[in-house]
């Protein structure tokens, strides 16, 4: 038998045990005798039965291999992921960056600015609010664009019609109603929103109106899809640069991010 198929049969046979055990740790060194010993055996089976008793018994006795197989994987679509988003970043900037439904705090003329994905009721969306209040106060050309995403059930939804209804109406204290609402001990919902809505002003017969209004599901719909193609499936999710970042990963992270994107951008002369 074709050395090489062969060996390519046993990859095949490796990577889907891999797959199936679901390994998620660093990958350890597999010794080169090890190895040998696996081809060794290969090259003298004469049959797909053969191969399969030589690479069950490899995997037993040198069960690392699998952790070492999924790490490849996983930097491979890793790779993968993020020149995808780079490519939805280039040619969806508008709609990340300008989009006119989104709230913006901090400098709204800033150079730089950093985009969240957010929803209401996430619980590391309400903690990760100080890293953005830190960030608008102490960098003075910073914008921080909000990109409504409720993804976490119907009191959610609700919620951020809420939100976007206010800010059609009272643009000028959306930032003030976005950090009572997440900032708030209790779960966002609709009433609760509208608790926060009336209580800066919003006279809650035109809020209740303006909630019906058809744009506000069209926005929804179309920060999921981008959403989509940034492989944005949880919240908090911030795009900075020509970078997706997932998670709430802190201060010091984001700064540094925001660092980064200022450097490739004067280096670009952007």
């Amino acid at each position: 038998m074709n050395k090489a198929i062969l060996l390519g049969s046993i990859g095949v046979l490796v990577a889907g045990s891999a797959l199936a055990g679901g390994f998620y740790t660093a990958k350890p060194a597999v010794s080169d005798a090890a190895k040998a010993q696996l081809v060794a055996g290969a090259e003298t089976a004469t049959n797909r039965k053969e191969i399969e008793e030589i690479v069950r018994d490899y995997l037993l006795k040198n069960p690392e291999i699998l952790m070492e197989v999924q790490t490849a994987l996983e930097e491979k679509q890793k790779e993968a992921q993020r020149v995808a988003s780079l490519e939805t970043i280039k040619s969806s900037k508008d709609a990340i960056y300008n989009a006119a439904t989104d709230g913006v705090v901090g400098n709204p003329n800033g150079k730089t600015t950093i985009v969240e994905f957010y929803d209401y009721n996430c619980g590391f969306c309400k903690r990760a609010i100080t890293d953005m209040q830190l960030l608008t106060t102490t960098d003075p050309d910073l914008r921080f664009v909000l990109k409504e995403l409720p993804i976490l059930g119907p009191d959610s939804q609700k919620a951020h019609v809420v939100a976007q209804a206010f800010k059609h109406l009272m643009p000028e204290k959306y930032a003030e109603f976005h950090t009572r609402l997440l900032g708030g001990s209790t779960r966002a919902t609709e009433e609760t929103a509208i608790l926060v809505a009336t209580t800066l002003g919003a006279d809650e017969t035109k809020l209740r109106e303006e909630m019906k209004n058809p744009e506000i599901q069209k926005t929804f719909a179309q920060t999921f899809e981008l959403a989509d193609k940034l492989s944005i499936t949880g919240t908090p999710s911030y795009v900075v640069g020509d970078e997706v970042v997932f998670g709430a990963l802190g201060l010091n992270v984001l700064q540094e991010k925001i660092a980064a994107a200022r450097s490739a951008c004067q280096t670009a002369a952007c």
